[in-house]
Protein backbone atom coordinates (compact mmCIF):
# COMPACT_ATOMS: atom_id res chain seq x y z
CA UNK A 1 0.00 0.00 0.00
CA UNK A 2 1.16 3.60 -0.80
CA UNK A 3 0.60 5.58 2.38
CA UNK A 4 1.54 8.80 0.76
CA UNK A 5 -0.69 8.44 -1.75
CA UNK A 6 -3.65 7.17 0.31
CA UNK A 7 -3.51 10.20 2.62
CA UNK A 8 -3.24 12.86 -0.57
CA UNK A 9 -7.36 13.25 -1.19
CA UNK A 10 -6.83 16.12 -2.81
CA UNK A 11 -5.64 14.82 -5.56
CA UNK A 12 -7.52 15.49 -8.99
CA UNK A 13 -7.88 11.60 -9.38
CA UNK A 14 -10.13 11.66 -5.71
CA UNK A 15 -11.88 14.51 -7.66
CA UNK A 16 -12.40 12.16 -10.96
CA UNK A 17 -13.36 9.30 -8.75
CA UNK A 18 -15.87 11.05 -6.69
CA UNK A 19 -17.41 12.46 -9.74
CA UNK A 20 -18.08 9.40 -11.33
CA UNK A 21 -19.13 7.34 -8.52
CA UNK A 22 -21.37 9.70 -7.71
CA UNK A 23 -22.73 9.71 -11.56
CA UNK A 24 -23.11 5.79 -11.46
CA UNK A 25 -23.51 4.20 -8.15
CA UNK A 26 -25.36 4.58 -5.66
CA UNK A 27 -28.18 6.60 -7.49
CA UNK A 28 -28.48 5.03 -10.58
CA UNK A 29 -28.78 1.34 -9.29
CA UNK A 30 -30.15 2.24 -5.86
CA UNK A 31 -33.62 3.79 -8.29
CA UNK A 32 -33.60 1.06 -10.96
CA UNK A 33 -33.67 -1.18 -7.69
CA UNK A 34 -36.40 0.91 -6.21
CA UNK A 35 -38.53 0.98 -10.18
CA UNK A 36 -38.29 -2.66 -10.61
CA UNK A 37 -39.21 -3.44 -6.46
CA UNK A 38 -36.11 -5.21 -5.69
CA UNK A 39 -33.50 -4.73 -3.14
CA UNK A 40 -30.20 -3.27 -4.44
CA UNK A 41 -28.22 -6.93 -3.13
CA UNK A 42 -31.70 -9.08 -5.34
CA UNK A 43 -30.78 -6.65 -8.17
CA UNK A 44 -26.94 -7.54 -8.02
CA UNK A 45 -27.83 -11.12 -7.71
CA UNK A 46 -30.51 -11.58 -10.53
CA UNK A 47 -28.05 -9.24 -13.23
CA UNK A 48 -25.51 -11.96 -12.66
CA UNK A 49 -26.82 -15.28 -12.32
CA UNK A 50 -26.99 -16.30 -15.84
CA UNK A 51 -26.57 -19.88 -14.72
CA UNK A 52 -27.05 -21.74 -12.11
CA UNK A 53 -24.62 -21.05 -9.31
CA UNK A 54 -23.49 -22.01 -5.93
CA UNK A 55 -24.05 -19.74 -2.66
CA UNK A 56 -20.00 -19.30 -2.41
CA UNK A 57 -20.23 -18.46 -6.42
CA UNK A 58 -22.31 -16.43 -5.65
CA UNK A 59 -21.08 -14.52 -2.93
CA UNK A 60 -17.89 -14.13 -4.73
CA UNK A 61 -19.99 -12.02 -7.66
CA UNK A 62 -21.37 -10.43 -5.31
CA UNK A 63 -18.21 -9.53 -2.94
CA UNK A 64 -19.94 -10.57 -0.09
CA UNK A 65 -19.71 -12.94 3.21
CA UNK A 66 -21.15 -16.11 2.15
CA UNK A 67 -23.57 -16.01 5.06
CA UNK A 68 -25.09 -12.88 3.42
CA UNK A 69 -25.95 -15.53 0.25
CA UNK A 70 -28.73 -16.80 2.15
CA UNK A 71 -30.73 -13.99 2.65
CA UNK A 72 -30.34 -12.79 -0.69
CA UNK A 73 -31.25 -16.10 -1.96
CA UNK A 74 -34.20 -17.02 0.35
CA UNK A 75 -35.86 -13.46 -0.81
CA UNK A 76 -35.17 -14.40 -4.94
CA UNK A 77 -37.04 -18.08 -3.72
CA UNK A 78 -39.93 -15.92 -1.93
CA UNK A 79 -40.67 -13.96 -4.90
CA UNK A 80 -40.22 -17.01 -7.15
CA UNK A 81 -37.74 -15.69 -9.25
CA UNK A 82 -35.47 -18.66 -8.16
CA UNK A 83 -34.84 -22.12 -6.32
CA UNK A 84 -31.95 -23.90 -4.78
CA UNK A 85 -31.30 -27.46 -6.67
CA UNK A 86 -28.16 -29.95 -5.88
CA UNK A 87 -25.80 -28.76 -7.92
CA UNK A 88 -24.75 -30.08 -11.04
CA UNK A 89 -21.04 -30.36 -9.91
CA UNK A 90 -21.43 -31.63 -6.80
CA UNK A 91 -25.31 -32.31 -5.38
CA UNK A 92 -23.97 -32.40 -2.15
CA UNK A 93 -24.01 -28.45 -3.00
CA UNK A 94 -26.87 -25.80 -3.71
CA UNK A 95 -27.27 -23.73 -6.56
CA UNK A 96 -29.52 -20.93 -6.76
CA UNK A 97 -31.42 -21.01 -10.78
CA UNK A 98 -33.69 -18.42 -11.98
CA UNK A 99 -37.22 -19.39 -12.79
CA UNK A 100 -38.78 -18.58 -15.43
CA UNK A 101 -40.08 -15.72 -13.55
CA UNK A 102 -36.79 -15.06 -12.72
CA UNK A 103 -35.26 -15.00 -16.14
CA UNK A 104 -37.68 -12.33 -17.23
CA UNK A 105 -36.94 -10.19 -14.38
CA UNK A 106 -33.08 -10.68 -15.06
CA UNK A 107 -34.32 -9.30 -18.76
CA UNK A 108 -35.70 -5.99 -17.39
CA UNK A 109 -33.14 -5.71 -14.67
CA UNK A 110 -30.59 -6.39 -17.53
CA UNK A 111 -32.14 -3.94 -20.02
CA UNK A 112 -32.29 -0.94 -16.85
CA UNK A 113 -28.65 -1.20 -16.41
CA UNK A 114 -27.52 -0.72 -20.03
CA UNK A 115 -29.82 2.31 -20.87
CA UNK A 116 -27.71 5.56 -20.23
CA UNK A 117 -28.89 7.45 -18.04
CA UNK A 118 -30.13 11.05 -18.80
CA UNK A 119 -26.78 13.13 -17.89
CA UNK A 120 -25.49 11.05 -20.22
CA UNK A 121 -27.89 11.49 -23.01
CA UNK A 122 -27.60 14.97 -22.21
CA UNK A 123 -23.60 15.49 -23.08
CA UNK A 124 -23.22 16.67 -26.82
CA UNK A 125 -22.45 13.68 -29.41
CA UNK A 126 -18.44 15.05 -29.02
CA UNK A 127 -18.35 14.67 -25.04
CA UNK A 128 -19.72 11.07 -25.06
CA UNK A 129 -17.11 10.17 -27.64
CA UNK A 130 -14.79 11.92 -25.21
CA UNK A 131 -16.15 10.11 -22.10
CA UNK A 132 -15.95 7.00 -23.78
CA UNK A 133 -12.54 7.02 -25.00
CA UNK A 134 -11.22 8.21 -21.91
CA UNK A 135 -13.34 5.03 -19.83
CA UNK A 136 -11.66 2.74 -22.44
CA UNK A 137 -8.11 3.88 -21.84
CA UNK A 138 -9.01 3.74 -18.19
CA UNK A 139 -10.60 -0.25 -18.24
CA UNK A 140 -7.73 -1.28 -20.67
CA UNK A 141 -5.56 0.26 -17.48
CA UNK A 142 -7.21 -1.27 -14.99
CA UNK A 143 -7.03 -4.92 -16.53
CA UNK A 144 -3.61 -5.16 -16.78
CA UNK A 145 -1.36 -5.19 -19.87
CA UNK A 146 -2.80 -7.67 -22.46
CA UNK A 147 -1.49 -11.63 -22.29
CA UNK A 148 1.13 -11.89 -25.24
Amino acid sequence: MHVGKAKAQGGVDYEAWGLLASLVYPPRFLDIARDLGLTPAILGALARLGQPRTMGEIAEMLRCDPSNVTGIADALEERGLARRRPSEADRRVKALALTAKGEKMRARVLGELSEPPDWLRGLSAKDQRALRDLLRRAAENASGPPNP
